[in-house]
């Protein structure tokens, strides 16, 4: 077993599950590397709540590719639910509540088939995380709506490509030891993110952007 802190002990110790403990030591770390992606790098994603709950829905489906799968799904029946529904002409909350409706029924056949496949990590998974994912849609479909289908599907996967990166950072085995060991360290994300909060540069993603006018004010 890993050293525990004291502190992480005293939790554990009333009746808080260690891992419930060690999540909630993650939360700060993910949100700050979803700040980071936003101010620095310049992936938006659908904000800084939905890739961090993905992130952890990611960890409960405890194999990425089952959540990658399911996030993908969920998506793609988005859009085809959006195009379907469309011509029905019908307001935005039962237009929405058809579409997880269809989503949750096209959830249970892919959980289904995967245990008919003897994938039984995919026919196992709890509803919690399948209920994170199946969220995500009225997130879509509002941005659909808003800003179009291209902008919805970019910050779809850039939402993916945030999520995976905070699976894995929530993964690393290292990690984990030093926020059970020194607990304390979690609270240098707030001069972290009062240092994003002052980013005044270009992001990496727009030096790309706007690489042709850089090279002319050069």
């Amino acid at each position: 077993m890993e050293n525990i802190n004291p502190i992480v002990s005293y939790f554990v110790s009333q009746g808080m599950p260690l891992e419930t403990v060690k999540l909630l030591l993650m939360l700060p770390i993910i949100v700050t590397l979803i700040a980071f992606f936003r101010q620095v790098i310049g992936i938006k994603a659908f904000g800084i709540y939905t890739p961090a709950i993905v992130t952890f829905a990611f960890l409960a489906f405890q194999q990425l590719r089952y959540g990658v799968l399911v996030f993908v799904s969920v998506i793609l029946l988005g859009m085809i639910m959006r195009f379907v529904l469309k011509e029905l002409r019908i307001l935005y909350l039962p237009r929405v509540a058809i579409t997880l409706s269809v989503i949750a029924i096209a959830i249970l056949v892919l959980l289904g088939f995967g245990g008919a496949m003897q994938r039984t990590g995919l026919a196992s998974i709890s509803i919690f995380p399948i209920l994170i994912m199946v969220t995500l849609v009225e997130k879509f479909v509002a941005t659909q709506i808003e800003k179009g289908n291209k902008a919805a599907v970019i910050l779809a996967v850039e939402t993916l490509v945030i999520s995976i990166a905070g699976y894995y950072l929530a993964s690393w085995p290292l990690l984990i030891k030093s926020v059970v060991a020194f607990p304390w360290i979690v609270l240098f994300t707030i001069p972290i993110n009062i240092a994003l909060g002052k980013w005044g540069g270009l992001r990496i993603s727009e030096y790309f952007r706007f690489r042709q006018v850089l090279k002319n004010i050069k």
